[in-house]
């Protein structure tokens, strides 16, 4: 895995105000856990932050403080829904040889057999290893992989002193192998999906008919819509003249 060394300010000013004038310094507001200690704030160079979490979303980072060098590993990463920069981030502070829990990105090898569709269903696999020796990625061989066969997390090809966390099913499916729909086939489903879709609308349309049919021999006929109660016209009261 990958470390970085980055300088980090402690930070004393709170709040959303506080927040944007670190940002526009070109820093970003971070938030140091871990260990039973009271969460540290600080500000952290956003240019070199980006590129080591570009690499590595699980970089291991030597924070440069006023207290002296602390490891730590990103735990939420806040980025800007349109413009992608980042917005604040939250650090676990972790020591050497501590094991710790992290989700890694699964990366595919190899290559299916014939006429198959490859169906990655789990992009990333939570595992617990060393801090400072966490894997970049975990490798799964497809080579030959069939129609109908599927992969599970526990046939992953993991490092040593990594094993899957806790929390990790082994038996979850990672991949499924998919058999290729010729067209002749997909022609075949689409019209059968139109039969039963027209099949449906008529079956309702007959139930609808049957309801009103009982409803009028029922004499629950709905009456004609558009007709009020008839009013008898009535004739207006004579006047001998223009009132004041």
């Amino acid at each position: 895995m990958s470390e970085v060394r980055i300088a980090a300010e402690p930070r004393t000013e709170f709040g959303k105000g506080a927040a944007r004038r670190v940002r526009r310094a070109g820093k970003v507001p971070a938030v140091l856990y871990g260990h039973g200690d009271a969460p540290r704030h600080v500000s952290l160079p956003g240019h070199e932050l980006m590129l080591a979490l570009k690499h590595d979303a699980n970089v291991l980072l030597t924070l440069q403080t006023e207290q002296g060098d602390q490891l730590a590993l990103p735990r939420a990463v806040v980025r800007d829904p349109i413009k992608g920069y980042l917005e604040h981030l939250d650090l676990v502070a972790v020591r050497r040889g501590e094991k710790v829990t992290v989700d890694i990105g699964v990366t595919l090898t190899g290559e299916a057999g014939p006429d198959v569709l490859v169906d990655q269903q789990l992009m990333t696999v939570s595992v617990e290893a060393e801090a400072t020796h966490l894997p970049e990625v975990l490798e799964l061989s497809i080579e030959g992989l069939r129609a109908g066969q599927s992969l599970s997390a526990g046939e992953l090809a993991l490092p040593a002193g990594t094993a899957l966390a806790q929390g990790q099913d082994p038996e979850q499916v990672v991949v499924q192998g998919l058999g290729q729909i010729s067209e002749e086939q997909l022609e075949a489903e689409l019209v059968a999906a139109e039969e039963d879709l027209g099949a449906g609308q008529a079956g309702a349309e007959a139930i609808a008919a049957e309801e009103a049919e009982a409803a009028a021999e029922a004499g629950d006929a709905p009456e004609p819509e558009g007709e009020g109660d008839v009013v008898p016209e009535t004739e207006a009261p004579a006047t001998d003249g223009p009132t004041a």
